[in-house]
C-alpha cells in the first residue's frame, strides 16, 4: 500500500514537470524552449511629450521545432498612441530552430507620447503569436508580456506676470516677476536676468540676476529687484529684454528668451503757497515738486465752509514741467471775519478803522482746500487736493457783508468826494481867469482914450 503510493506521487510529480515545461512561461517568453522576444532598444532613452519614441525588439527561436507566421503586436496605452502611418503589428515568417542572437528577427514601432505627458515610467502590452508543425498537428503558441518605458517631461518656464506695469522716474521701486514651469518636468539651476536696452531701467542694490536652484513642474516662484529710472529718462514705454537659462535631463544648458514692456512716468505732485491778496483778490503760488511733467493743469477753489468765491472758481495754467510753478488769482472772501478775533463783525470793523490786518491763519481760521487736476504722461487724469493758509486782510475780508463791504461802500465814496472837489477846482480856477481876463479888457479900454488927447 506504502509502494503504490509513491510510485502514484512519482508519476504525478513527472506529470506536471513536462506539463510546465509546455506551457508558457511566466518571465514573457512564448514556449521559453522555443520562443523568445526582448526589447533591445529605445529611442530615444526616455520618451518626450509630444514626441514620438521607437522601440526595437528582437524575436529569436531556441527551441528544436521551426516556427512560422510569428506576429508581434503592441498595444498602446496612455500616454503612448499609434502614430500616423505606423502599424503596431509586425509578422516574421519563418524562424529556423536554435538561433543564436545573430539570427534573431528585429523588429521596429513607433508611438507618438502625449503632449501633457507627465514625467514617470508607464507600462505598455506587446503580445506574441507562433505556429509550430503543419496541417491538423500544428499548434498556436500566445503570450502577452508588460514593457515598461520612462517618460521624461517637458522642460519650459516662462514668465506669467511682472507686479507692476509702471514706476516712477528716480524713485526706488520693488519690480517682481513670478516664473511658472509650465513644463512637465523639473528644472534645475535656473538663472534669470534682464536689461533695458536704453539703460533707462538698472537695478540697485544689486546686479541684474537671480539663481532658483530647484523649480518642480506648475510650480511658481517670485524673483524681486530693487530698480529705479535714470531721473533724465523721458516718459514712455520701455522694453525689457528677460533671459531664463537652466539645465536639462541630460545637463545641458538651454534658454528662453522673452521681452516685457515697462512704463516710465506718470503721477506728480505739486506745492501751493499764498503769494498776496489785494482788493478782494489773491494770488496763489502752484508749482510742480515731482519729477514728471503736469500737462493741461487746472487750479479750482471748491464749494468749501468759510470761504466765498465771486466770479471763475477755476482757471486753466497750462503745461507744467517739474520744477516750474505758476501764479493762479481768485476772488476769494471769508465768510467767518466774525470770527476771527473772538468777538463780533463790529469788532473787526473796529480793527480794520484802527490800522491793524486781521489775517485767516490767526485763532479760529480755516486753510483753504485747493484742487490741482492735470494729465500725466499715461494720458490720464489725475485730481490732487491741496490746503493753504490764507493772510487776508480785513479789507478783503467780509462775513455777509459786515466787514469788507462797509470798507468798499468807503472807498466808493472817497472816490465820488474826490471827484466832486477835483470838478469844483476846475470850475473855481475857471471862473477866477474868465475875472482876471475882463478886468484887464477893462484897463486897456480905459488907456486908449489919453493917448488920442495927446
Amino acid at each position: 500500500m506504502r509502494r503504490f503510493s509513491l510510485l502514484t506521487i512519482l508519476l504525478i510529480l513527472l506529470s506536471v514537470i513536462s506539463l510546465a515545461g509546455a506551457a508558457p512561461g511566466s518571465n514573457g517568453n512564448i514556449d521559453s524552449s522555443s520562443l523568445q522576444m526582448n526589447l533591445t532598444n529605445q529611442n530615444p532613452d526616455s520618451a518626450r511629450p509630444g514626441e514620438p519614441v521607437e522601440l526595437t525588439f528582437s524575436v529569436q527561436n531556441v527551441g528544436n521545432n521551426d516556427l512560422k507566421d510569428i506576429t508581434v503586436t503592441v498595444e498602446p496605452e496612455y500616454p503612448f498612441t499609434r502614430l500616423s502611418g505606423e502599424s503596431l503589428e509586425k509578422t516574421v515568417s519563418y524562424l529556423n530552430a536554435r538561433q543564436d542572437d545573430n539570427d534573431a528577427a528585429i523588429l521596429k514601432f513607433k508611438m507618438l507620447t502625449d503632449s501633457n505627458a507627465s514625467e514617470g515610467t508607464y507600462e505598455i502590452k506587446v503580445t506574441t503569436a507562433s505556429k509550430s508543425g503543419s496541417g491538423s498537428s500544428s499548434t498556436t503558441y500566445t503570450t502577452t508580456k508588460t514593457i515598461y518605458l520612462e517618460v521624461r517631461g517637458k522642460e519650459y518656464a516662462q514668465i506669467v506676470t511682472i507686479n507692476k506695469a509702471n514706476i516712477d522716474i528716480a524713485k526706488e521701486e520693488t519690480l517682481e516677476f513670478i516664473i511658472t514651469n509650465t513644463g512637465t518636468s523639473p528644472l534645475k539651476n535656473m538663472v534669470v536676468s534682464w536689461k533695458d536696452p536704453k539703460g533707462v531701467i538698472l537695478p540697485v542694490y544689486s546686479d541684474n540676476t537671480r539663481y532658483i536652484k530647484y523649480l518642480k513642474a506648475d510650480q511658481s516662484v517670485n524673483v524681486a529687484y530693487s530698480v529705479m529710472a535714470d531721473i533724465n529718462a523721458n516718459p514712455g514705454l520701455y522694453p525689457l529684454d528677460v533671459n531664463l537659462s537652466f539645465e536639462d535631463y541630460e545637463s545641458n544648458e538651454k534658454n528662453i528668451q522673452t521681452t516685457a514692456g515697462l512704463f516710465v512716468g506718470g503721477e506728480t505732485d505739486f506745492d501751493v503757497a499764498f503769494s498776496e491778496s489785494a482788493a478782494g483778490e489773491i494770488s496763489l503760488s502752484v508749482a510742480n515738486v515731482g519729477n514728471n511733467m503736469a500737462y493741461s493743469v487746472k487750479v479750482s477753489v471748491p464749494k468749501q465752509d468759510g470761504y466765498r468765491v465771486s466770479g471763475s472758481s477755476s482757471t486753466i495754467v497750462g503745461n507744467l514741467e517739474k520744477g516750474d510753478y505758476t501764479i493762479a488769482s481768485f476772488n476769494v472772501a471769508s465768510t467767518q471775519a466774525a470770527g476771527v478775533s473772538g468777538g463780533s463783525a463790529s469788532g473787526t470793523a473796529k480793527a480794520s478803522a484802527e490800522g491793524g490786518n486781521i489775517t485767516s491763519t490767526s485763532r479760529d481760521s480755516n486753510p483753504l482746500k485747493i484742487q490741482i487736476e492735470y494729465t500725466d504722461a499715461k494720458g490720464e487724469r489725475i485730481t490732487v487736493d491741496k490746503e493753504v493758509e490764507l493772510e487776508l486782510t480785513s479789507g478783503n475780508m467780509t462775513a455777509q457783508g459786515a466787514t469788507g463791504n462797509n470798507g468798499g461802500l468807503s472807498s466808493y465814496l472817497l472816490y465820488i468826494v474826490l471827484i466832486v472837489l477835483a470838478g469844483g477846482a476846475f470850475v473855481y480856477r475857471k471862473k477866477i481867469q474868465e475875472k482876471i481876463q475882463a478886468r484887464k479888457e477893462k484897463q486897456s479900454g480905459s488907456k486908449k482914450p489919453e493917448s488920442r488927447d495927446n
